[in-house]
């Protein structure tokens, strides 16, 4: 639980909202895509903001998949997102080889030198003539990143060995869709913290945290983006089952009980994170719950801990039982079902935050040998 008390902090810090690290394909981009866009259409942009930033996102992780080839290195790839005074940013990372770290350095300056009326007159002429890419000007894709986002492109360049860099592109904009450009030689942008984090979530296992407003059609997509991730990485089908059921049980919860948008900003962002130890799923989640209600639940979870596996399903066929359609409570049967599927016991925490709500921490941990 420290764990997860550490990494919400970090990221209500640092105004993240979403945070992957991991293996990107053309595939995979697809829910991470649309998980970004679900955040963007609940969050005030105005419509020119949210498509230049989408247009970021989109350009971003398919040159992140396309470079990310490297079986050793490709694990590594970051993807952040967050809501920062004023704006919204979008920061993407992979390891390229050092030899490529001058090149690529001196194209991004290049762009960044010219204006944006020069941005497009440039991008149409590569378009209608290949070879001036090819001949050692700015490259098409990061002009096109420029030309549709409508502004400069922010990086950094963090060596990692003798061999290898970590590079770091960034695109911010406000609500209005105006682009920030930090990239100067008075304020460079810096990807330490993007870089420190990645770091955090590479020693703990984690390959996705999600710390925003949790409603149903996002929740959607982290369970569309987990159930694609599982497909790709070759999990054993009972596993992927059992994950994904407990997952949706967990995500469903979450947005079932959110106080709204207003209140969790003001308290206490959800939270999602995702690990993956050893054979091991880790799903946890985190959400405001009002202090009138802390009691009861510790009730229910105290309970569902001290019960074995043929008790927990001797316990949810009885919680079934008793459904009728004029019961609007399911009870027990979400917990009951998390603990019996996971083969676990569930780990919690309630931590008062103020006279109206404490924040409820829960893990389930899904074991492939049960």
């Amino acid at each position: 639980m420290e764990l997860i008390n550490r990494l919400r902090d970090e990221m209500q810090k640092e105004e993240l909202k979403f945070a992957y690290r991991g293996l990107v394909t053309l595939e995979n981009s697809v829910p991470l895509i649309m998980l970004i866009e679900r955040e963007m259409e609940t969050a005030e942009y105005g419509p020119v903001a949210r498509k230049r930033l989408f247009m970021f996102v989109v350009e971003s992780l398919q040159n992140v998949a396309k470079h990310g080839d490297d079986a050793e290195t490709s694990g590594m790839s970051l993807i952040l997102y967050s809501k920062i005074s004023g704006g919204y940013s979008v920061t993407t990372g992979n390891v390229i080889s050092s030899d490529n770290v001058d090149d690529l350095r001196k194209r991004l300056d290049e762009i960044n030198r010219l204006a944006p009326d020069e941005i497009r007159s440039v991008y149409r002429r590569m378009l209608t003539d290949s070879s001036l890419s090819s001949k050692g000007g700015a490259g098409l894709g990061l002009i096109e990143m420029a030309k549709k986002t409508g502004n400069r492109l922010d990086y950094d360049f963090r060596r990692l060995n003798d061999r290898q860099h970590y590079f770091m592109l960034n695109k911010t904009v406000d609500s209005e869709g105006t682009g920030f450009h930090t990239d100067s030689a008075e304020k460079h942008f810096n990807g330490d913290k993007a870089l420190n984090l990645g770091k955090m979530m590479a020693r703990n296992d984690i390959y996705l945290i999600w710390s925003g407003h949790l409603n149903h059609a996002v929740g959607r997509e982290v369970i569309s983006f987990t159930e694609k991730k599982l497909s790709e990485e070759n999990i054993e089908q009972t596993l992927r089952k059992r994950v994904f059921s407990i997952l949706v049980e967990m995500i469903e919860n979450v947005a079932k009980y959110s106080p709204g948008r207003e209140d969790e900003e003001k308290y206490g962002m959800p939270l999602a994170i995702l690990r993956f130890r050893e054979g091991v799923y880790h799903i946890s989640t985190g959400n405001l719950i009002r202090n009138s209600k802390t009691e009861t639940l510790r009730g229910k979870m105290d309970i569902i801990s001290g019960l074995d596996n043929d008790e927990l399903r001797q316990h949810f066929k009885k919680s079934l039982a008793e459904q009728t359609p004029e019961v609007e409570s399911t009870g027990n049967m979400g917990l009951i079902e998390m603990a019996w599927k996971s083969g676990n016991k569930l780990h919690y925490r309630l931590s008062p935050l103020n006279d109206i709500y404490s924040y409820f921490t829960i893990t389930a941990r899904i074991d492939s040998q049960v």
